[in-house]
């Protein structure tokens, strides 16, 4: 038996705890909770009806927007952070349970987001020179195409580049699989990018 195999058997348990406590968090839905306590409406109902930062903004509360920025982004962060000492795969298995969670919550009849903050809390909290990078990957793409989308994507599929020039192997396919589940959330987004009706930044419709 391949001893890699040996220790994922071992810690099988244990690695089930960090994707339950992962989803729990994950699926904490930030943006519709924050939007109900400020008295701006069913987030669901609003724009796009998704659940992230950018339709939060659509409320006309930037306030509120960055509230749900930094939390969906905690979201990740918070779950990987408290498995950092279980071992290499604990926080890794956290993660993906965060992501899961925020994509698919169970509070919200498995209607959630599209991941990004997520993403890059995840990032951040994992490995922060590439998270850092990556946020600034988005911030840079922002800034060029003014399209949040193509930020996003342009981001996701970037990030095992980043963890290859690291040496950073261990988590590289922890990356493609999240970065694979953006583009999966994204398809309208890549559809309208493709067509060329995706708003920019500042549009009325940009989800």
């Amino acid at each position: 038996m391949f001893p890699e195999l040996a220790a994922l058997q071992a810690g099988a348990p244990w690695l089930a705890i960090a994707v339950a406590v992962g989803y729990l968090v994950g699926s904490i839905p930030s943006g519709v909770l924050i939007a109900k306590a400020l008295g701006l409406g069913d987030l669901r109902k609003i724009g796009s009806g998704n659940i992230g930062a950018t339709n939060v903004l659509r409320t006309g509360s930037k306030k509120a927007a960055l509230a749900t920025l930094i939390l969906d982004g905690a979201k990740g962060a918070v779950p990987v952070l408290i498995f950092l000492s279980w071992g290499p795969l604990a926080p890794q298995f956290a993660a993906l349970g965060a992501f899961l969670g925020h994509l698919f919550p169970i509070w919200l009849c498995f209607r959630g987001g599209k991941g990004v903050a997520t993403f890059l809390g995840i990032w951040l909290a994992l490995f922060w020179p590439v998270g850092l990078i990556n946020c600034a990957t988005w911030l840079a793409v922002a800034a060029l195409l003014r399209i949040s989308s193509a930020s996003a994507l342009i981001a996701a599929a970037a990030c095992p580049l980043w963890l290859i020039l690291f040496g950073e192997w261990g988590t590289v396919l922890l990356a493609i699989l999240l970065g694979l589940l953006v583009w999966v959330r994204h398809h309208a987004n890549i559809a309208r990018i493709l067509a060329g009706t995706e708003p920019k930044i500042g549009g009325s419709r940009q989800s």
